[in-house]
């Protein structure tokens, strides 16, 4: 079995186009196999704190992810009926070695929308998300594979609206 020793910014942009596609086409199902199975989903409060340290916007290991995967795809609720639409740019990638294989930096700015009617609140209005985001990708028998997406909004402590789509 063959694992990249070697990982180039093409490959890293590669990757975070394919898993930007995935979502702005609600290719939920395809986006959870990105992920290695101890992959984890990770929205901090504190950027400068570890996961498990504190609470988090999101924190979803594999269960918790196809939990919300599945309830995006197959549940009706309020927040998200309609469906977000989304759009995501990708920015400044960098890549770097890490101990599980490779960590992907970059900056990303995540379009999001819903239509409804007048009396929902921001509904119709493009509201801008503005990240930075940390791939750590590990090299498996599947190809490379994502172990932690870090998502740091620009505004993480202030107040944020409608969170229940996926970034």
């Amino acid at each position: 079995m063959h694992f990249p020793t070697t990982w180039t910014r093409a490959d890293a942009e590669t990757l975070l186009i394919h898993e930007a596609d995935l979502l702005d086409t609600r290719q939920l199902d395809d986006w959870l196999k990105l992920f290695t199975e101890d992959g984890l989903y990770w929205i901090p409060l504190d950027p400068a704190e570890e996961p498990g340290q504190n609470a988090a916007i999101v924190h979803d290991d594999t269960l918790r992810r196809e939990e919300r995967v599945y309830h995006l795809l197959h549940v009706e609720f309020p927040a998200q009926s309609p469906p977000s639409r989304t759009l995501h740019l990708i920015g400044n990638v960098r890549v770097q070695e890490h101990a599980e294989g490779f960590l992907v930096k970059s900056n990303q700015v995540i379009y999001e929308m819903r239509t409804g009617d007048s009396a929902q609140v921001g509904i119709g209005e493009i509201q801008p998300l503005v990240t930075t985001m940390e791939h750590i990708c590990r090299p498996t028998a599947q190809g490379v594979r994502i172990v932690r997406k870090t998502i740091t909004l620009m505004n993480h402590d202030a107040w944020l609206g409608n969170l229940t789509f996926l970034l």
